[in-house]
């Protein structure tokens, strides 16, 4: 029984990792059955969002931390979307990272490491929040099985994270199903509707089996609308907000944002545009949550 709980529970430390920018909603686990596992990436450097901006602005170089404390500068990758195949090292990684979390507890020391729990930007990003805040942004997909696993503990972590903390989602769109589902998050956003309904979009989509989006923009949207309504959102309302310059405004942002930050799998946690981390690297969910949280007090400190 036990040796069954473990590889079930390596299993799904496997199964979640990310959802690649090349998969479609086609490519999503069947209903109740646990998420397909991707190969999770070397985190990318961040790219210019902007052709006209200097080369110096922009980050060139990953720094990572080899195991004898050594320090590797490398190139930015190329944005082809090739993986790095890693599957086989996550379940060591996940065992050597609870380790190394217990030995940090009893003497003190942090027990995160650059390099492999989290990956540093090089240079730092500008953020868009006050002076005092943190900037948290969760890259999500609302048809990865993923970002649909995560979420909860994203949601109790928003509801009680420190008030420092500003906590962003932002929603992919390397494609027009993406990009049907991000209209549907913005629209939501704006008309002040996602506490209400962010997370019944996942489960209509991953238990109810509603893809909420389909090859055909008017259908997407007619798709949407009927879902809407079920949980009294006006139709007229929505179809404005839908069809909205403040919907365009923040799907164009979001847009930029992917780009800069070579975003290439979901979800994905950038912490104050100098931190990048997923479930892969940090160990499990739970750690996830938990290297968030010590990042952005290392900000607030400094």
């Amino acid at each position: 029984m036990r040796v069954w709980r473990l590889v079930l529970w390596l299993s799904l430390a496997l199964g979640l990792s990310a959802c690649g920018k090349h998969q479609s909603a086609a490519d999503r686990s069947p209903s109740g059955a646990p998420p397909v596992a991707a190969a999770p990436t070397q985190h990318p450097a961040v790219i210019p969002q902007k052709p006209a901006e200097a080369a110096s602005d922009l980050p060139s170089k990953i720094t990572r931390m080899n195991e004898d404390g050594s320090e590797t500068v490398e190139d930015v990758p190329s944005d082809s979307g090739a993986h790095n195949p890693l599957l086989a090292a996550v379940a060591s990684t996940v065992a050597a990272a609870t380790s190394s979390a217990s030995a940090a507890a009893t003497s003190g020391a942090t027990p995160w490491q650059e390099g492999v729990n989290y990956t540093r930007i090089v240079p730092a990003q500008p953020t868009s929040v006050p002076p005092g805040q943190v900037e948290v942004l969760e890259f999500f997909w609302y048809a990865c099985p993923h970002c649909n696993a995560l979420d909860p503990l994203i949601e109790s972590w928003r509801r009680t994270k420190p008030g420092y903390i500003a906590f962003s989602r932002v929603h992919v769109m390397w494609n027009e199903g993406h990009r049907a589902l991000a209209r549907l998050f913005y629209t939501l956003d704006s008309m002040g509707k996602l506490d209400q309904l962010h997370s019944e979009v996942f489960k209509e989509i991953h238990v109810n089996g509603d893809p909420l989006a389909a090859a055909d923009p008017v259908e997407s949207e007619r798709m949407q609308t009927a879902f809407v309504k079920k949980f009294g959102v006006s139709e007229a309302a929505f179809k404005q907000a839908y069809h909205s310059f403040d919907v365009d405004n923040a799907m164009r942002r979001a847009d930029e944002l992917v780009q800069r930050y070579r975003v290439d799998g979901v979800p994905r946690i950038i912490v104050n545009g100098k931190y990048v981390a997923d479930v892969a690297s940090a160990g499990s969910p739970e750690r996830l949550v938990s290297l968030i949280g010590d990042l952005a007090a290392q900000e607030h400190k400094h």
